[in-house]
């Protein structure tokens, strides 16, 4: 068979789009598919993303990640589906429309139209779809648009609704009114988790000031707050039971405070004229500071309270409790059975309740109390606090906690179960199982699952003034009881819809509230396939899931949702495998900035470098184990410098070659030669299989950055050492049987990285894989098995070449450290190793050092003394510990070992240091800090074991063929300037001084082997190029024989 051409100038960006092209014009993702129809099916879950929005870098990470397993997974034989999903409801959709129509509150919406308002946000939910397929398709991701689902659609939210009757019917819901964090602008309460997702640094008013008592003349309790508008809504103080506090004299009046806190009010310590515990103080009663709510005067409020929840690392040691805005404010009251007030609307205004303030924001009169407490003379100090806040993170303003109704899921019941099923989760990477996500399940409290909005899945409680509650779970229940077909669940649809009284009463009406979108989010696994109205023996055979991945927040938030309502229905963890991703951020450290433009345009970056370039730098970084990734263009061009390029120029050098000779690779799957006869062959055929063994296992534990970076090894096997040492057996003349074995292991190692490396790089092993398929072989790679490890593995083999190569790496940096030319012969190479095994190794590749490193002989020794002169040092951080007084004696004797007793201690004898006081200290090799001297002649270098020394004295021979090397050099690149073939024969003139040309004569013979010159003479070369050749300036003319 002719191979295409491939020249090794390569735009991987068009290439990429040729293979795009490919596959959807041949369908070989829909045949990926078909082929393992009916095979074991491996379950994934996709994390549906909000179409509201452009995919990001974050979004082509996680996207990545979710094709390399799939692939993977196919490729070894499982059916895996793959359908997007779409999340389609929530408060970014609804901040995304509140914008479009100008509306700036809840109550804009409910003024403008509910049902309109939601048909808007229907209209805008897949704005971007056609922008994200064309992303998640360029990337490489194989994923079914067509068929994937969206959570506004009404199977969807039917499943949800059965989720939540399922969890109704076990006790697991309720109502209550607590504290929440709580949004001003959306209106609507947060749960913790989501809480958690928007933290940020702000500096608040921290104020003290004096509330009177009332059975003490002239006396006040001193209390502070970073929270001025709560004080309207004050009922008591707090301290700490077990806290000292003082009472101090301050001119005519005194002051109650914690006595560790004097230093922050006085710079001396004024009088004190009472101590005693904050239990002492429980009881006191003191005046409103505001009147607003006197009258609950009657029902005790206005006293202080003892709460453990005090801290004196700042304030006062004593706080202010507002119980309808602070969870422990709102547990102390009501534990000691104050009235609870919280007079503020769904948008946090003040009602008419606080009638100075009523309709203002809250966080709006800071400013105006503060003033008013200062000119009222109640202000005694204020101070700013810069401290880390939660805020929304849908609109990034700060929350309110208060007291609301809202629908909770009693997670806290189900604390245990979820504990006990998240031990059987494999987590990638593995701390975040018993650490990040583990704590949190630890500590899960009752989740708030209800949202005061209006797109959304709504509730299905219907409810009457008299207290019957009816919870439908489905469609049909729903029709059932209002006796009206229904073509869709949203709110503007079911809102109108009433269920008559089952005895008789007034009639049942939903309640308003909607499911926070991440209860859709943890129901996904039931909704996306109708469960349990359809598909239900399909899904009840692959649950739990074998694989999900997301970021690092999700542990906080779908991995958690998840968690608890597969532990609520079935006492099961929902998937078998996750993996955890980190964020992507700018190369400075900072968060990705669309305002700051910190970063690449990630579609410029794929049309400059191609998608699989980007794919491989994300695998194989820290990010796919939850770490940050600073992200970097050079990161993207490593990977090209240092994998896709060198593949790529494999592939060129084998079709160039085997086009040449006419190869002929047997009809059927390519393989290997039965028996290889060259030992290079066979090192390679093994470290391929070797490649295939431990990729393989990475994949299987889900470890995506160790099988990233495992190909950039086997590809320097193949390009710097397999190929560049073979080069000859390609290119000579004969056809004989090495040659033939070179082309069948070389034909045979590229299509196995293909195979291999597929899942993480598509385009281009697709390129190379139709390049060198068989007509008998699959039309694509993705339609093929995962290679497995074969019989062609020789650890032995492995091993010698390991030791070799390490032996011509410390060479080379000998070279180049003492400025020996590479095409300059040397008279020697000296290796000593105290390892026989190791000795006997390189004896058997010695003649591939000494062309490695263009010497004329090997010599090995089992001593390195012969190469140096070797002296120690005690290695104190090392020794210290271990012989405290006596290091000093130690160090000594240590300095005084001779060069053989130091190679002892290297070789691992046992060697023992006697010293004055009769002890004995066994020394080992990593107890010595060694120092290596050269003997004259030679040049050292030592590493893992092997010292290898090279001979620098030059013979004229010796110098003569290093002149004729490097003129190869020169007229090998004289023949690619002129555009020469690699097969073509050429006459070579050169002009040099005439003391180089006996030189040439003598190397004739290789001058002429080496370029493929059938005429090589000297003399003058008149039209030639002028060239430097050692030096020495030379003329060489080359033409086309």
């Amino acid at each position: 068979m002719a191979f295409k051409n491939i020249s090794n100038q390569v735009n991987f960006p068009a290439l990429e789009c040729e293979v795009l092209e490919f596959w959807k014009e041949s369908g070989i993702f829909e045949k990926s598919l078909k082929q393992r129809k009916g095979g074991p099916e491996y379950v994934f879950y996709d994390g549906p993303p909000f179409a509201t929005g452009l995919p990001h870098y974050g979004h082509l990470l996680a996207g990545t990640i979710k094709d390399v397993v799939p692939r993977y997974q196919t490729m070894r034989g499982n059916y895996v589906e793959r359908s997007f999903g779409w999340d389609c409801h929530g408060l970014p959709v609804e901040n995304e429309m509140e914008k479009v129509l100008k509306l700036q509150s809840k109550r804009d919406i409910e003024a403008y139209g509910v049902d309109k308002f939601n048909e808007a946000c229907r209209s805008i939910v897949l704005r971007y779809t056609s922008e994200w397929e064309t992303v998640v398709t360029r990337m490489g991701r194989w994923v079914d648009f067509r068929r994937g689902y969206r959570t506004m659609d009404r199977n969807f939210m039917e499943s949800v609704w059965w989720v939540f009757k399922a969890l109704w019917d076990k006790g697991l819901v309720y109502e209550g009114y607590k504290i929440l964090p709580y949004c001003p602008r959306c209106a609507t309460p947060l749960s913790n988790f989501e809480t958690n997702q928007g933290y940020k640094e702000v500096v608040d008013p921290a104020i003290t000031i004096r509330f009177k008592l009332r059975d003490e003349e002239n006396s006040y309790i001193l209390a502070w707050t970073t929270t001025p508008w709560t004080l309207p809504s004050n009922l008591a103080l707090a301290v700490g039971p077990e806290v000292d506090y003082v009472k101090v004299k301050d001119g005519a009046e005194f002051f109650y405070l914690a006595e560790n806190r004097l230093g922050a009010y006085y710079r001396e310590t004024p009088e004190i004229v009472w101590r005693g515990k904050g239990a002492d103080l429980a009881g006191r009663r003191y005046e409103p500071l505001f009147n607003y709510f006197a009258e609950l005067d009657a029902q005790g409020a206005f006293q202080v309270l003892c709460g453990d929840f005090v801290s004196i690392s700042d304030g006062t040691g004593i706080v202010h409790c507002a119980p309808g805005f602070g969870e422990d404010d709102n547990a102390l009251c009501k534990a000691a059975g104050l009235p609870e007030v919280c007079p503020i609307d769904a948008e946090c205004r003040f009602t008419d309740e606080i009638p100075d303030y009523a309709g203002r924001a809250v966080k709006e009169t800071d400013k105006e109390i503060i003033q008013r407490l200062k000119d009222e003379g109640k202000l005694v100090r204020r101070d700013q606090i810069r401290h880390s806040y939660p805020h929304c993170w849908r609109d990034d303003g700060p929350l309110i906690y208060r007291t609301i109704s809202t629908w909770f899921v009693r997670a806290e019941q189900l604390r245990d179960r979820m504990v006990k099923n998240n031990q059987s989760i494999n987590w990638v990477p593995a701390h975040l199982r018993d650490g990040r996500f583990g704590k949190w399940l630890e500590n899960a409290r009752d989740w708030a699952i209800s949202r005061n909005r209006f797109w959304g899945t709504p509730l299905p409680i219907w409810r009457n003034p008299e207290g019957e509650v009816i919870v439908p779970g489905s469609v049909a229940e729903l029709e059932k009881l209002t006796g009206r077909k229904i073509e869709d669940l949203h709110k503007h649809f079911i809102d109108k819809l009433e269920i008559p009284s089952p005895t008789g009463k007034s009639p049942l009406k939903r309640v308003e509230e909607v499911f926070d979108c991440w209860f859709e989010s943890g129901s996904m696994p039931y909704a996306r396939m109708h469960y349990p109205f359809e598909n239900k023996k399909q899904f009840e055979e692959h649950f739990p899931a074998d694989f999900i991945a997301e970021g690092l927040d999700q542990t906080r938030g779908w991995f958690y949702t998840l968690v608890v309502l597969a532990s609520a229905l079935f006492d099961r963890p929902p998937f078998k495998n996750v993996l955890v991703n980190g964020l992507i951020l700018a190369e400075n450290g900072q968060k990705m900035s669309k305002r700051l433009k910190n970063y690449p345009d990630p579609m410029v970056v794929v049309n400059t470098y191609g998608a699989d370039a980007l794919r491989l730098f994300m695998l194989g970084s820290q990010v796919v184990r939850a770490e940050d990734l600073k992200f970097s263009e050079a990161g993207v061009k490593e990977i090209l410098r240092g994998v896709m390029i060198p593949m790529w120029n494999a592939l060129s050098f084998f079709t160039t070659y085997a086009n040449v000779d006419g190869y002929e690779p047997p009809a059927g799957e390519v393989q290997p030669p039965a028996k290889a006869s060259n030992v290079l062959d066979r090192w390679i055929l093994s470290s391929a299989s070797q490649m295939v063994e431990e990729i393989r296992g990475e994949l299987d534990a889900y470890n995506l950055q160790k099988a990233a970076n495992r190909f950039s090894r086997f590809i320097d096997d193949l390009t710097n050492w397999y190929i560049r040492r073979s080069r000859r057996r390609f290119w000579k003349s004969s056809d004989d049987a090495d040659k033939r074995e070179a082309y069948r292991t070389l034909h045979y190692v590229l299509l196995t990285f293909a195979k291999t490396a597929a899942p993480f790089i598509p385009f281009t092993t697709e390129a190379i894989y139709r390049t060198l398929r068989t007509k008998e072989m699959p039309e694509s790679v993705h339609l093929c098995d995962y290679p497995e490890p074969n019989d062609c593995r020789d650890e032995y083999l492995e091993k010698q070449m390991e030791l070799t190569m390490t032996a011509v790496s410390s060479g080379r940096f000998l070279r180049t450290a003492n400025n020996l030319k590479v095409r300059q012969p040397l008279a020697k190479a000296v290796l000593a190793s105290p390892d026989a095994a190791s000795r006997k190794m390189l004896e058997e590749t010695a003649w591939i050092v000494a062309e490695e490193l263009n010497v004329k002989s090997v010599e090995f020794s089992d001593d390195e003394e012969a190469l140096v002169r070797r002296s120690a040092k005690a290695n104190f951080k090392v020794l210290g510990s271990r012989l405290g007084k006596n290091m000093k004696e130690a160090a000594a004797k240590i300095q005084a070992l001779t060069g053989r007793e130091i190679g002892d201690v290297l070789a691992g004898k046992p060697y023992k240091l006697v010293l004055a006081d009769g002890t004995e200290a066994e020394i080992t090799a990593e107890d010595l800090v060694v120092q290596r001297e050269e003997k004259p002649g030679l040049v050292a270098a030592s590493e893992n074991g092997i010292t290898i020394a090279l001979a620098t004295e030059l013979t004229p021979e010796l110098e003569g063929e290093g002149f004729a090397r490097e003129l190869v050099s020169k007229i090998q690149n004289l023949r690619k300037e002129k555009g020469f073939d690699v097969t073509d024969r050429i006459r070579v003139v050169c002009s040099v001084p005439e003391k180089r040309e006996a030189a040439l004569e003598a190397n004739r013979a290789y001058i002429c082997e080496e370029t493929l010159a059938v005429a090589f003479e000297t003399g003058p070369a008149e039209n030639g190029a002028e060239a430097d050749v050692n030096g020495e300036s030379c003329r060489i003319s080359v033409e086309r024989a």
